[in-house]
């Protein structure tokens, strides 16, 4: 766990709050420089392509994924499967238990 209001870390879950990902968490895979990360989610920003987002734009999650960010401290890299894995486990975890009575069915906005 982190705080919210501290430094953006690799690993670390994010809610995208402006752009057309709104509402959207991904995943910070690295740090661009210091007001820019790159994010990625595994699904529609793989990893090889990740997106790049101010961090005024982004609210930083008091979460890091323990396994994302050994993956990227041990060989540089994650799998795709590993960020939609770790999502996916912060939202049944997370989300579910904060908003009962509201579904979440995993699918994105379309545009």
């Amino acid at each position: 766990m982190v705080d919210s209001d501290s430094n953006p870390q690799p690993g670390q879950i994010v809610l995208i709050k402006r752009g057309r990902d709104a509402d959207q968490y991904a995943i910070i895979i690295r740090l661009f420089d210091e007001k820019f990360v790159l994010l990625a989610d595994g699904d529609k920003k793989k990893f090889d392509r990740p997106k790049k987002k101010n961090i005024q734009h982004l609210q930083l999650l008091n979460y890091i994924s323990p396994e994302v960010q050994s993956s990227l401290k041990e060989t540089g890299r994650v799998t795709n499967g590993k960020l939609r894995f770790a999502l996916a486990k912060y939202v049944n975890e997370f989300v579910y238990d904060r908003k009962k009575g509201e579904s979440f069915n995993g699918e994105r906005r379309c545009n």
